[in-house]
Order: structure tokens, then sequence, then C-alpha cells
């Protein structure tokens, strides 16, 4: 590159910089959520906390730290130190649910040993744990910090959770890698999702933006390893079970089992010392 494309295209880079009043604390905010994480589950702590005074003291910490890096956020709905206030007192009800959450795998899983294991180790329960603190962000406003922070947990585990879904209690992902579940996405209670589960839109047009796209799941439902469910109209009733590498785009009622019956086709060479041969 010449001396004067240099110069020409630093310019360009510069307007572009000077464009972005101020830079998202994204990492330090990502940190944060970890260590609130480990306050409310010990099994994710580096050292538990010792007595009544140091929890204490280590959430008011956390709650401050929180108002500062929301400081640096342009677009808030309101002051920063409210926002914090706001979401430190919801964390009784977040680590409520998040216990649920835990205990559902805990009972669903038969590989689980018990719920220590589950908090500190289990992804499903890892990549919850973050949507439910990016819910909550998103659902007071927050622009962009919770998006960062599903992204986050995304890049940890493999599952995407856009954090406008709104996900119901006891929700239990089990193993979770490839999981996708969209913006407008609806899920009950007591659900149960395996790896590469896509909950998505028929249509990704952007004059969609602001309709439901994404499917709706009852309470009680099971969605086995790669099923695809599109459409914002589409429900899965009430304790039904999907299978396996289904293919969904419109409703089913309650109690349904819908399956993917795959043609398998094997033929074996009569000289046992030949290749075998299969089709699927």
């Amino acid at each position: 590159m010449s001396t004067a494309a240099l110069e020409t295209f630093a310019e360009q880079l510069a307007r572009a910089h000077a464009g972005v009043p101020t830079a998202l604390p994204g990492p330090a905010f990502c940190a944060l959520a970890e260590q609130v994480l480990a306050v409310l589950f010990p099994e994710r702590a580096a050292r538990p906390l010792t007595g009544t005074d140091a929890v204490a003291a280590t959430l008011y910490h956390l709650q401050a730290e929180l108002a500062e890096l929301l400081a640096q956020v342009p677009g808030l709905p309101e002051a920063p130190s409210t926002l914090a206030h706001s979401l430190f007192n919801g964390l009784p009800a977040l680590r409520e649910a998040l216990l649920r959450d835990a205990e559902a795998t805990l009972a669903a899983d038969p590989a689980a040993q018990d719920l220590g294991e589950i908090l500190s180790t289990y992804p499903g329960f890892y990549a919850t744990a973050l949507h439910r603190l990016a819910h909550s962000l998103h659902q007071r406003g927050v622009p962009r910090l919770p998006r960062l922070l599903s992204e986050y947990a995304h890049q940890r585990t493999g599952i995407d959770i856009h954090p406008g879904a709104r996900i119901g209690a006891a929700f239990c992902i089990d193993h979770g890698t490839g999981i996708v579940i969209g913006e407008t996405a609806d899920i009950g209670a007591h659900v149960q999702i395996y790896q590469g589960v896509t909950l998505g839109a028929l249509s990704v047009t952007k004059t969609l933006q602001g309709l439901k796209r994404h499917p709706t799941i009852e309470d009680h439902v099971v969605i086995y390893a790669n099923a695809t469910i599109l459409g914002g109209s589409t429900v899965i009733g009430t304790r039904s079970i999907i299978g396996g590498n289904v293919w969904l785009t419109e409703s089913v009622p309650s109690h349904s089992r819908v399956y993917h019956r795959a043609q398998l086709h094997m033929a074996r060479q009569d000289d046992p010392a030949g290749e075998l041969m299969f089709s699927i």
C-alpha cells in the first residue's frame, strides 16, 4: 500500500472510530457475570466465601461494579445505579430459577452424579444461567450488553440462545452443542432439549423484525437431537415428544409423538472375508 493510499485509508478508519462514542465494556461485563454466578453457586467459585459478611460485601462490590460498567453504555433506559440495584434485587429469584433448572437436569440425566456436578460442569446449565442473566437485561431495555453476554455463552458452550427468548421454569439442556433458540421463541416449563435442536424462523427477511418468528414450546415437551422446529405460528403442544432429526413447520397437539423414520438398507457379501457393504 502506497503512502497516499495508507493515509486515505487511515482517515476513513479514524472517522469510523470517531463515530463510536465509547467502546462497550464487553469483556469486563462477561467477567462480572462469571463472578455473580460464582457467588450464587459456590460450586463454581475458585474459593468459596466464608461468612455472611464476606458474601454481603462481595454482592455490594459487584453491584457497584455493575453500575460503573453500565455507565459506559449509551442509551440506557434509566440511571446505571438504578438498573444495577434492580438487577441485584432479582438475584434471589434468579438463583431459585437456576436451581430448578439444575434439579430438572439431575432428574433427567442418568449420567449426572449430583447437583454439584451440574452446577459446576454442565454446559447446558451454564448457558441457561447466562441466558437468564442476559434476558433480565433485555427485559429492562439495556442495549447490546445482553447480546454480548449471550454470544459469550455461545462461544463457551456452542449453545446459541438469543437474550429475547422466553424460557420457563425447570429447563433442561442435555449435552447442548449446536442448539439454536431464536429471539421470539417461547418455551414453557419442564422442557428438555438435546444437542443440535433449532427453534428458528421460517424466513429471515428484515421486514419480519418485531414479529413473532420462532416457535412456541408448551410445558413438559422433550425435543431430541437435531430436530428443527420453525415458524412463529408453530406450537408444540404440552407433553409432546419430538424425535431426533424431525423437521417441523406446523403445530402439533398436546401429547403428540413425532418421529422421523429413516430408511436403512444393509447388504453383506456371502464371502465373510469380503468387504462389508453398507448403504445409509
